[in-house]
């Protein structure tokens, strides 16, 4: 039943994302806001087809602790569900993104015009300030960077490996860091197209102020997602357990 269902959630999500790229078609002719208007619709539908075709459920804590403006959102990243489920919470979300993304036809495009910031992989230092000076620019509109700080999908319950970029982007920004923690990689694993019943659970964090240290925060901010997604992770294996 778990393959069945999975087959037909992967087909919907397809068929979905489908739909969505030919109704955000307009947008490249409007403000960037609205393609991420439509974004956040996409991710809203993609939550309801998990839930009514896999039994995955989601569990958003600590909502009221998103501050307003601009904004830093650290996300652990197990999964490509926060690619999108996330999208709803912050009025005017960004995301921190591979470059080659942005060179994929309609898809790429529309993170363009939402202005979503890339990083240039493997251009060390030199994408380090490319990225923290898009990220001012943004934040200065009053925009919520998010950002994976590990860089890529790790299984959950894998040794993390937080990369340094998240405290640079931190130190430019001079706003808030919101640290997330999640268990989706149980119930939408990495590298298999099966989707596992249950309840992912996201936990907002409280806010890192800013001003730090930069190695005081990247310790701080790593502990923070760490402890809380460890927690996080021990009661999903309970739930999938029964």
């Amino acid at each position: 039943m778990i393959v069945l269902r999975s087959l037909l959630f992967n087909a919907a999500f397809y068929l979905n994302t489908l739909i969505y790229l030919i109704i955000a078609l307009p947008t490249f002719f409007m403000p960037y806001w609205a393609i991420v208007g439509v974004a956040k619709s996409w991710g809203r539908t993609n939550l309801f087809l998990l839930r009514v075709i896999c039994g995955i459920k989601a569990e958003f804590r600590g909502v009221d602790k998103i501050p307003k403006g601009g904004l830093l959102v650290a996300s652990k990243h197990q999964s490509s569900w926060e690619t999108f489920a996330l999208l709803w919470l912050f009025d005017d979300p960004t995301f921190i993104l591979k470059r080659e993304l942005q060179w994929i036809p309609l898809f790429g495009w529309f993170t363009i015009k939402g202005r979503m910031v890339p990083v240039r992989r493997g251009k060390g230092s030199v994408a380090l300030a490319e990225m923290a000076e898009r990220a001012r620019i943004e934040l200065a509109k009053g925009r919520q960077i998010v950002i994976f700080p590990e860089g890529t999908r790790r299984a959950a319950g894998a040794e993390p490996r937080y990369k340094i970029g998240v405290a640079h982007l931190y130190e430019a920004g001079g706003v808030p860091c919101l640290p997330i923690a999640l268990n989706s990689g149980l119930f939408w694993p990495r590298r298999t197209f099966l989707r596992m019943p249950g309840t992912v659970i996201v936990d907002i964090l409280d806010p890192i102020p800013p001003g730090l240290p930069k190695e005081q925060f990247f310790a701080l901010l790593q502990d923070k997602i760490e402890d809380a997604t460890a927690r996080l992770i021990a009661q999903g294996r309970r739930e999938l357990a029964r």
